[in-house]
């Protein structure tokens, strides 16, 4: 009963932060990558601060099924793959790649990541693999399910060839930014976002769940203001950037 009640409170909180943080960053932008700026406290390298702010996601979703009785539950075996893959992409092998992986990354911003992703993975865990009625095989086959991991997946594609992009950009010019010009960036300024965002919304529509729900609400809270202010930063950088391009998403905003 005790793991129900603070399950039910990480949730609530985690939809009472998502509002916080929508509202939070279209007023202050957060201070890394191109928008780094003094004033924020102590920093460390970005690649060591992705590193440690990403790990909890991985980890606990990790923890959260060997500790459960459903290792063999086919579905939750899925379940756990699907997201082990992206926070295996985004916490061992993304900071590495990353171009500008030497810059100074705020302290204060790694720890509010790192207590998200450590309630995220907490929650999503906990219900999947403890709280949820047991997924048959015939989830399998649920329209949710199909739906869902073609999202998760067609997310994930968009979002990992957006970064691939934009890191051959920067090492073809590696003092400075170039306008990036192809995949999705014909059409938004953030496909990677956007990518993203598609991803978790996958995610929720797959596992058919609150905590699914919650984490495609901040993860679009969270990339959208970052979204329009990259936007802005485009057009304030180079005068020939394309004016028909959005931030976010295609043709709309």
């Amino acid at each position: 009963m005790m793991g129900q009640f603070i399950y039910r409170i990480l949730l609530i909180s985690i939809f009472t932060f998502t509002a916080v943080v929508i509202a939070s960053l279209f007023l202050v932008t957060a201070p890394y990558g191109r928008h780094s700026r003094k004033g924020w406290g102590p920093a460390i390298r970005a690649k060591l601060g992705w590193l440690i702010m990403e790990f909890p996601a991985f980890f606990i979703m990790i923890f959260m099924f060997i500790t459960s009785n459903r290792q063999t539950s086919p579905v939750a075996i899925v379940f756990v793959s699907m997201w082990t893959i992206h926070y295996a992409h985004r916490t061992f092998i993304y900071p590495f790649m990353m171009r500008g992986g030497n810059k100074r990354f705020p302290l204060l911003i790694i720890l509010f990541a790192l207590i998200f992703n450590t309630i995220n993975g907490y929650i999503n865990g906990y219900y999947l693999f403890s709280l949820s009625p047991l997924y048959d095989l015939r989830w399998f086959f649920d329209p949710r399910f199909i739906a869902g991991s073609i999202i998760f997946f067609s997310g994930m594609t968009i979002n990992l060839h957006s970064d691939h992009i934009l890191r051959n950009l920067r090492r073809l010019r590696k003092n400075g930014y170039r306008i990036p010009r192809r995949g999705l960036f014909k059409y938004i300024s953030c496909p990677n976002y956007f990518g993203e965002i598609i991803e978790w919304t996958g995610w929720a529509i797959a596992t058919w769940s609150l905590p699914g729900l919650a984490f495609a609400l901040f993860t679009f809270a969270n990339l959208a203001p970052r979204a329009s202010s990259n936007h802005r930063w485009y057009l304030d950088s180079f005068q020939d950037y394309p004016k028909s391009r959005k931030a976010l998403i295609p043709f709309i905003y």
